[in-house]
């Protein structure tokens, strides 16, 4: 079952990768200038909740799309922003608690549940890169809320059974915090960022009084990929070539 669950998931996240990649292949060039890089970015992230009882982290795999728009004055200066498509969040290993099912609570005794939680995440930070590509950056995030289950486990005969249980009313439907970065943007190709990234939950995770201080942490390890960079300047050097080309003149027959 759990081979099973892991190749689901793989094809998901090749899927939603595809789509990505042929948009950004067909309009990645567009979408690149002097002071604009557009690029596919994604990677692993880390996630917990605050104040939650838990075993430890929720892993999980980002995707998205960024955009670093520079300032003309100090291209050194840029606003980091984009959509973080892809980006589960939640909490591992928290204890058992009712369905309000006999079966349920019963075929789970003794087990445990994963908290996943799925949001369209917008950051927009400033960011500032260093002569020697090293670039630190910062700002609010917000979040969209897409899904949200508790996954609860246990084995069972030798199985491992799983029941997800919906609980996306439980929860507000818009998150927000801030978040802190670091990365290098390395000299190879059209330039990939490898960044560290930090998100900090500051609106109450669940709706009511009953968890008021539950919010949302999450650590990001991604790379970024520039799409349409070297054609977008291909493009740009040959329209300034035919701009200054001479056109010898034609000598009379």
């Amino acid at each position: 079952m759990k081979k099973g669950l892991f190749l689901l998931s793989a094809f998901f996240c090749i899927a939603t990768a595809q789509s990505q990649v042929l948009i950004s292949l067909i309009f990645g060039d567009k979408l690149n200038s002097p002071f604009l890089e557009f690029g596919l970015d994604g990677g692993l992230n880390f996630s917990t909740i605050s104040n939650l009882e838990s075993s430890g982290t929720e892993p999980g795999f980002n995707l998205g799309f960024y955009f670093d728009i520079k300032s003309k004055k100090n291209p050194a200066w840029m606003i980091n922003t984009g959509v973080i498509v892809k980006s589960p969040m939640g909490a591992h290993g928290l204890p058992v608690y009712s369905l309000n099912d006999e079966n349920l609570d019963n075929t789970f005794a003794g087990g445990s549940v994963d908290r996943e939680i799925r949001y369209f995440n917008v950051p927009i930070l400033i960011k500032y890169q260093f002569k020697n590509n090293i670039y630190l950056k910062a700002g609010p995030q917000l979040g969209l809320l897409a899904k949200a289950f508790d996954k609860f486990k246990n084995e069972y005969n030798k199985e491992d059974v799983i029941y997800k249980y919906d609980i996306r009313d439980k929860l507000h439907v818009i998150d927000a915090g801030v978040a802190l970065g670091a990365g290098y943007h390395m000299n190879v190709g059209n330039g990939l960022n490898i960044t560290v990234q930090y998100y900090y939950g500051l609106v109450p995770l669940m709706k009511g009084d009953a968890s008021p201080n539950q919010y949302n942490r999450s650590l990001y390890v991604t790379a970024g990929i520039p799409i349409g960079k070297g054609k977008a300047a291909q493009k740009r050097a040959e329209e300034e070539e035919e701009k200054y080309k001479v056109i010898p003149p034609e000598i009379p027959k």
